[in-house]
């Protein structure tokens, strides 16, 4: 088979914001407002701003020059830059795997977003607030509907990478992220004009050392630093393969730092759409997970045209959501193209059927393997392949990106800031590598065996 020419993205615009798609995902709108709100607001906002320029920023502008670099994806963008004889390409395979196990929970939550779409526009929610709870029970609990509803947010996938880089994946998601955006404004001021603002604020941003005592010191350390890989999906070369698209005209580090403030943004204006309303309507702020599919429908039901802000509200949740599933089901499509040299609608056909399998074990830990605990009681196949994704496969394929680029049996520094530093804009400062070398490694592997010890 004849090789392919490598596609380039068409704009700067387009690089940002789809980078910035990748980011912005349910870790900024479900997750991080929940565990600001656990760990004490500003103590824990203060930690996790920390792991995200400390240590989410370096990996991220790595990812962006080894894949501009080499042109490829994750697969064979090590093997192309590592010394002769040693061993780096091995983990390329992190890409493949790491986004299809992301992809076979992160589909069918995505589902869920969808039919809250449809269930708030159409009025099926609206519900005495104890029905609302049984509500989401009972539509995990079908699991034909729930493939359904999964198959749909493939088919947007798919269907948009099968397009390519310029027509599909940066056009679409260019109108995804402006859309999101948008709002994202309207409803955060929607929220803060309502009669708990202050009230849920001060909750959501001024700290409290007692309930950061309460939940655990270390607990939130190892929560913010998995947060912040989590919400740049670093560490499995979904930014790598964007940086292969990327051209030289821009050094990476201005790039990178206005991605990771876009996806900053977003996920603290989340929170300024959610606690205002908890406080205004009397619900607990601090209801994990279920906030957003039991909690935010009954606060709705409440609203004056809540039907209108609520579905407003799930439309930002859906679009934040297919961004990051178009995105990297694109990282797993260019590994088959630069790896097994497939052509692009190969690539993409075996992504939707693979993704529509190994999706099923998710859906199904909610009804007809709701019995299986994988790590506990309580516990479900989600859980799982969540502990999978953002305990380990996060943290130590970031681990690896570091080392490949500072460490001179790997690509070595000098090259990584060389790549890094071409074109105009904020430069990547030399003095940072014994820090990078030495002391972010440390830091990382202590974060990451204390979160097995709290976990186990």
């Amino acid at each position: 088979m004849t090789k392919q020419s490598r596609e380039e993205l068409a704009t700067r615009l387009g690089f940002l914001l789809l980078s910035a798609g990748c980011a912005i995902g349910l870790g900024n709108v479900w997750r991080f407002p929940y565990i600001a709100g656990l760990y004490g607001g500003a103590y824990f906002l203060a930690t996790y701003f920390f792991f995200l320029l400390a240590v989410g920023l370096p990996i991220i502008i790595m990812e962006f020059a080894i894949g501009r670099a080499s042109r490829k994806n994750m697969g064979n963008a090590l093997h192309m830059l590592e010394p002769i004889g040693t061993k780096w390409h091995k983990s390329g395979c992190f890409a493949l795997i790491g986004s299809t196990i992301l992809m076979m929970f992160y589909v069918p939550v995505s589902s869920w977003l969808i039919a809250y779409c449809y269930h708030t526009a159409t009025g099926a929610l609206n519900l005495p607030p104890q029905e609302v709870g049984t509500f989401f029970g009972t539509m995990l609990a079908e699991p034909i509907p729930m493939i359904s509803w999964s198959l749909l947010v493939i088919a947007i996938g798919v269907g948009v990478c099968s397009l390519g880089v310029q027509k599909g994946v940066e056009k679409i998601v260019k109108i995804l992220m402006l859309g999101l955006l948008v709002l994202l404004i309207v409803l955060a001021g929607n929220s803060l004009s309502l009669s708990g603002a202050g009230e849920g604020i001060r909750f959501y941003l001024a700290p409290s050392w007692e309930r950061v005592m309460s939940a655990g010191f270390f607990n939130m350390v190892n929560d913010a630093m998995n947060q912040a890989f989590f919400t740049l999906s670093v560490g499995i070369g979904a930014m790598l393969i964007f940086g292969s698209y990327l051209n030289k005209n821009k050094a990476l580090t201005g790039e990178a730092v206005y991605i990771v403030g876009l996806d900053t943004f977003v996920a603290i204006m989340a929170g300024f759409i959610i606690f205002p309303a908890c406080f205004t309507y009397g619900v607990q702020p601090n209801a994990g997970p279920g906030l957003i599919f039991i909690t935010l429908p009954n606060v709705f039901n409440e609203m004056p045209a809540g039907n209108f802000w609520g579905t407003l509200f799930f439309i930002f949740m859906a679009a934040a959501s297919l961004t990051t599933v178009i995105a990297v089901f694109e990282n797993i499509i260019s590994y088959y193209m630069d790896v097994h040299e497939w052509s692009r609608r190969k690539a993409t056909v075996v992504t939707g059927v693979s993704i529509t399998v190994l999706m099923l074990p998710c859906i199904f830990g909610f009804n007809i393997w709701s019995h299986i605990a994988p790590l506990g009681e309580g516990t479900n196949i989600l859980d799982l392949e969540d502990f999978i994704i953002s305990n380990n496969m996060l943290p130590i394929g970031s681990f690896l990106i570091l080392l490949f680029c500072t460490s001179r049996y790997g690509w070595g520094y000098d090259k990584f800031l060389e790549e890094a530093n071409i074109g105009e804009g904020m430069k990547f400062p030399r003095c940072l590598r014994f820090y990078l070398s030495y002391i972010l490694p440390a830091i990382m592997f202590f974060v990451f065996i204390q979160g097995y010890a709290r976990f186990f």
